[in-house]
């Protein structure tokens, strides 16, 4: 099934979860905070988040703000929450 997010959203995935600290020390699973990067899989049909935010982009967004799509690792994120680009 393919997925099309409407007007000022991305359709992203998760990067996956750290496990280790920069230590070594392996993270129990009870303790792992969900993500707040992911990349972009599709843009919203909005022209100002078009030329901002492309497809295959890796995106940092707000804590809580992901709206759950079709699989555990795949979200919606409004544009407003959408805190930078990284590069």
């Amino acid at each position: 099934m393919r997925v099309i997010p409407l007007d000022d959203r991305v359709y992203i995935e998760l990067k996956d979860a750290e496990t280790k600290t920069a230590s070594g020390l392996i993270i129990p699973d009870t303790s792992q905070e969900r993500p707040r990067e992911g990349t972009v899989i599709a843009v919203g049909n909005d022209e100002g988040l078009q030329k901002l935010v492309q497809v295959g982009d890796t995106i940092l967004f707000a804590n809580y703000s992901a709206e759950e799509a079709d699989d555990d690792n795949r979200f919606f994120v409004g544009r407003a929450d959408i805190l930078g680009k990284l590069i």
